[in-house]
């Protein structure tokens, strides 16, 4: 049988990573890459921070040499074609700086910037000098931000237009990242005591869509993670922003229903839930859409 006989299968939808390791496989780029192959993307990683930590905490980081992520970014670049771009904890100021400007050469992809301030227990990884930087340098490349209320709250305080001296509302903060350059914010409600979780998405007119769904009970470690990877993975199909934003919760508020607890702190959303998936589970898929009541 001739070679011409075979056919070259499709690549599939490629998506540029560049976050921190993460050993418990439940945040960072182990939850990218989970993330992003089980919604048919291609994940390529591009490492900015080693971590010591388990599922109750970071304990160290150590970030990666600025040349080394340019280096890393580069040669996989030059390479192969990528269709969307997702950012998540970036280690240092030196790695802002450099990672703006390597995704400055590529203004027609989409970039999705989870903006990783600090852990689930409250463990700092951004000081005033990081944010400065996001600010300035990543949000006027970024399509859509992913922060929780509490990031929000914090990155909005950074915009320079903070005059009254108290923490802004939800609204306000969006308002303030969008003039700051972000296309989209989706703010994300965990944090806010509300009974259930509402999470929106502002764009540069107001609120382009608001969706509630169910609390479920426990902690988890790597939710923010992957909700901006699956937002990177429905952007790179070319699907447009609501409807990855809708998508991309579907698919992590059922990673959330399925997380568990390997060890003894927070529970790991299951990424693949899928594939352990019985026929009960048919009628939970339908029901998605009813636990996702649009406001």
């Amino acid at each position: 049988m001739s070679a011409a006989n075979f056919s070259t299968p499709a690549t599939p939808p490629v998506v540029l990573c560049f976050s921190a390791a993460d050993p418990t496989g439940g945040a960072g780029m182990q939850a990218d890459l989970l993330t992003l192959a089980s919604l048919g993307c291609h994940p390529l990683s591009v490492l900015t921070a080693l971590t010591v930590q388990d599922t109750a905490g970071v304990e160290a980081v150590l970030p990666i040499d600025a040349g080394w992520i340019a280096d890393q970014a580069r040669a996989l670049l030059e390479d192969i074609p990528v269709a969307a771009f997702k950012l998540g904890m970036l280690g240092s100021v030196e790695a802002i700086a450099v990672i703006a400007e390597i995704i400055s050469d590529y203004p027609d992809i989409p970039l999705v910037l989870d903006p990783v301030l600090a852990s689930g227990r409250g463990d700092q990884f951004a000081g005033e000098e990081m944010i400065d930087a996001m600010v300035s340098l990543l949000l006027p490349q970024t399509t859509i931000l992913t922060p929780n209320s509490l990031e929000a709250r914090r990155l909005a305080q950074e915009t320079g237009e903070d005059d009254s001296g108290g923490s802004p509302n939800l609204i306000e903060c969006a308002r303030r990242l969008v003039l700051a350059g972000c296309e989209y914010v989706l703010i994300t409600g965990t944090h806010e005591a509300t009974p259930q979780v509402i999470n929106t998405l502002y764009g540069s007119h107001g609120v382009v869509r608001s969706d509630k769904w169910e609390r479920l009970a426990g902690s988890f470690h790597g939710s923010g993670c992957t909700l901006a990877s699956a937002i990177a993975a429905h952007l790179a199909t070319g699907t447009d922003i609501p409807d990855a934003v809708q998508g991309a919760q579907e698919y992590t508020w059922r990673t959330l229903q399925a997380g568990f607890r390997p060890g003894m702190g927070q529970f790991i959303p299951d990424r693949l839930f899928w594939s352990r998936d019985d026929d009960e589970d048919d009628e939970d898929i339908a029901a998605i859409e009813d636990r996702a009541a649009p406001l």
